[in-house]
């Protein structure tokens, strides 16, 4: 084995992954990322991006291939020492929002700091700052069931950032949020990740929020492939997204480039 260049602080090579059924879920995908940048993964529903970034994660190991962060084989580590790097290191926002519903909402934003060991003082300010910048401050004392869908995505957005991961994975992170909300909080997130130089991979079938990243790579089938265009996303796809019934979103909705 050997460890990628030293500007890349996330690196695939070759990765495999089937699903349970056999189908195949990543096929020879290889990228790097470079230490503070912001990349966008592209592809419809069903190209492969939650796999690959649940790989590049450690949250799954892939069947073939090699996963490193920085000189660290990911690939080979056991389930123990991946959980604890995840822990450590990395963020992860999901596309519908995953919240404790004992805990209030800085209690839910500060819980990954706390499990790392910081004071609960310090903790609560930290949540308390990004939940303000996510324009959710005045709901800290709220549990998860007295908030609307977006604010409870909000709150995901502020304990994944609260953190300060070094390598933030954020899998449709606006997928529950109006189009005017994704806007600003797409906005939050980039601007902080560049401000505190966290890496971020920003999985997406929205060519604008591609747009946002630094550059974008994109999926179809499990493979990479040279372009991939997308029609926007109209509000008929964000009503799907926010309550999961089938949409117009698909493989028969892109063209590629080879």
């Amino acid at each position: 084995m050997e460890a990628p260049p030293d500007h890349d602080v996330l690196r695939a090579d070759a990765l495999h992954f089937r699903h349970h059924d056999g189908s195949p879920a990543l096929q020879g995908v290889s990228l790097g990322v470079r230490e503070g940048e912001i990349l966008a993964v592209s592809g419809p529903r069903g190209s492969g991006k939650t796999t690959l970034l649940r790989c590049l994660s450690g949250l799954v190991r892939p069947q073939d291939g090699e996963v490193w962060f920085g000189n660290v084989p990911v690939h080979t580590m056991g389930p123990l020492s991946r959980e604890r790097l995840r822990r450590d290191r990395f963020g992860w926002i999901d596309p519908a929002p995953v919240l404790v519903p004992e805990l209030n909402t800085w209690e839910n934003a500060a819980l990954p700091l706390m499990l790392r060991g910081v004071g609960r003082r310090r903790a609560k300010t930290a949540a308390l700052e990004w939940l303000e910048r996510l324009d959710v401050g005045d709901k800290a004392h709220r549990r998860p069931d007295e908030l609307q869908q977006a604010e409870r995505q909000r709150v995901c957005i502020a304990r994944a950032l609260a953190v300060a991961p070094a390598v933030l994975f954020a899998d449709e992170p606006t997928a529950p949020l109006h189009r005017a909300d994704r806007a600003q909080v797409l906005r939050t997130l980039t601007t902080a990740a560049r401000s505190h130089g966290i890496t971020v991979l920003l999985a997406t079938h929205d060519a604008r929020t591609a747009a946002l990243a630094d550059r974008a790579v994109a999926l179809l089938d499990g493979r990479r492939v040279r372009t991939l265009h997308l029609p926007p996303v109209t509000e008929t796809a964000v009503a799907t997204e926010a309550t999961g019934t089938p949409g117009t979103e698909g493989r028969s909705a892109c063209s590629l480039s080879a």
